[in-house]
C-alpha cells in the first residue's frame, strides 16, 4: 500500500511570507527608489516631477569633487569611528580575557556584565544631555574639577575646540558600545572547545599564551563580524553628534549621516543629492567590508581549498590524458 506523506515545506514558506512582504515594501523598494533618484534632479518637498539628468553622474561628481562639506563629513565620520573603535575593541578583548579566564574564576560576573552593558541601554538623547551638562561653560562639573585641582584659573569652553569635541563624541560612542562588543566576544569564546584549554594547561601554557594561541584565533570570525557591524554603524553615526553639538564646532563633528539628513529634510530638500550621498556611503561600506573580509580571512582554509582545486585540476588532466596513478 502506498503510504501518504505530508510535506511541511510549504508551511515554512508561509511563515516567511510576512517578513518577505515587509522587506519588499519597506526596505527593497525604498532602496531601489533611492538608487533611481540619485540620477535625477528631484528637489523640493511638494514636487512630484523630476527627470533623469543628461549627465546621470552629475550628483555624484558634485559631491565628490565640488562639495567640500560632504568630503569633510566623510573625514569626520572616519576619524570619530577610528578613535572610538580602537579602545572599544581593546577594552572589550581585555574584559573578555578577564571574564573567561579559568584560573581567576571571577565571582559576580553577571553583575559586572550588566554594569558594562548598561550604557548601551540608555537613550542617545539622555547621554547627549548628560555630557553637555558635564562640559558646560562657564559652570559645569568638569570646569569645577579643573579649578579645584588648580589646572586652570578660568573656566574653559571645551566644546569650542575641534579635537576636544571629536574626542568627546568618540568617547561617548566608545562608552556606549564597549559592553555590547564585550558580550559578543564572550559568546564567541564560549563556543571554543574547552578541551583545547585543558590541553594547553597540561602543556604548561599560562593565561596570556592561551589567549593569544587559542582564544584570538578561535574568535577571528567574531572579530570580523564586530568590525563589519561597527564600521557600518560608524558610517551611519547620527544621533550623538547631532544631539550633542549639532555637528559643531565649525562642522568638526558633522558626520555623513547628518549631511544626508540636512540635504533631504532641510532647506531646499535636495532628495537627489541626499540619495547620491547615500549611495556613495554604501559603496564605501562595501569596499571596506571586502577589504576586512580579505585581510581577516582564514588563510589555512583558503590554502586547503587552493590545494583541493589544484588536485582536482591535476586529476582532470590525468583523466583526459588517460594517465592513471596506481
Amino acid at each position: 500500500m502506498r503510504r501518504r506523506t505530508v510535506s511541511y515545506s510549504r508551511y515554512g514558506f508561509l511563515f516567511c511570507l510576512p517578513f518577505i512582504l515587509a522587506f519588499l515594501v519597506f526596505s527593497l523598494y525604498p532602496i531601489l527608489y533611492t538608487v533611481f533618484i540619485g540620477f535625477t534632479d528631484l528637489k523640493g518637498a511638494a514636487t512630484r516631477e523630476f527627470h533623469v539628468l543628461d549627465d546621470p553622474f552629475a550628483n555624484f561628481k558634485n559631491l565628490l569633487f565640488e562639495n567640500e562639506l560632504f568630503r569633510k563629513s566623510i573625514l569626520n565620520t572616519g576619524l570619530i569611528w577610528i578613535i572610538n573603535f580602537i579602545p572599544q575593541l581593546g577594552i572589550a578583548l581585555l574584559l573578555t580575557a578577564w571574564f573567561t579566564n579559568r584560573r581567576l574564576n571571577i565571582r559576580g560576573q553577571s553583575g559586572f556584565k550588566i554594569l558594562f552593558y548598561m550604557p548601551n541601554m540608555i537613550t542617545a538623547g539622555t547621554i547627549a544631555v548628560l555630557f553637555s551638562s558635564l562640559f558646560a561653560y562657564p559652570i559645569g562639573p568638569v570646569n569645577s574639577l579643573y579649578q579645584l585641582l588648580g589646572w586652570s584659573n578660568e573656566p574653559i569652553n571645551f566644546l569650542l575646540d575641534k579635537w576636544t569635541a571629536r574626542g568627546i563624541v568618540s568617547f561617548i560612542q566608545y562608552w556606549m558600545w564597549y559592553g555590547h562588543t564585550m558580550l559578543i566576544l564572550i559568546a564567541g569564546v564560549m563556543g571554543i572547545n574547552p578541551v583545547l584549554y585543558e590541553a594547553a594547561e597540561i602543556d604548561g601554557a599560562n593565561g596570556w599564551q592561551q589567549f593569544l594561541k587559542i582564544t584570538l584565533p578561535g574568535i577571528r570570525t567574531i572579530i570580523l563580524f564586530i568590525l563589519i557591524t561597527s564600521m557600518i554603524g560608524g558610517l551611519q553615526m547620527f544621533d550623538i553628534p547631532f544631539l550633542f553639538q549639532n555637528g559643531g564646532p565649525d562642522n568638526a563633528t558633522y558626520t555623513a549621516a547628518m549631511f544626508i539628513y540636512s540635504q533631504a529634510f532641510r532647506g531646499q530638500y535636495l532628495y537627489n543629492r541626499a540619495a547620491a550621498a547615500s549611495m556613495i556611503l554604501f559603496v564605501i561600506a562595501a569596499i571596506l567590508s571586502a577589504i576586512l573580509f580579505y585581510v581577516l580571512r582564514d588563510r589555512d582554509a583558503a590554502r586547503i581549498r587552493r590545494e583541493e582545486r589544484r588536485m582536482r585540476k591535476e586529476a582532470a588532466k590525468a583523466a583526459k590524458g588517460g594517465v592513471v596513478n596506481v
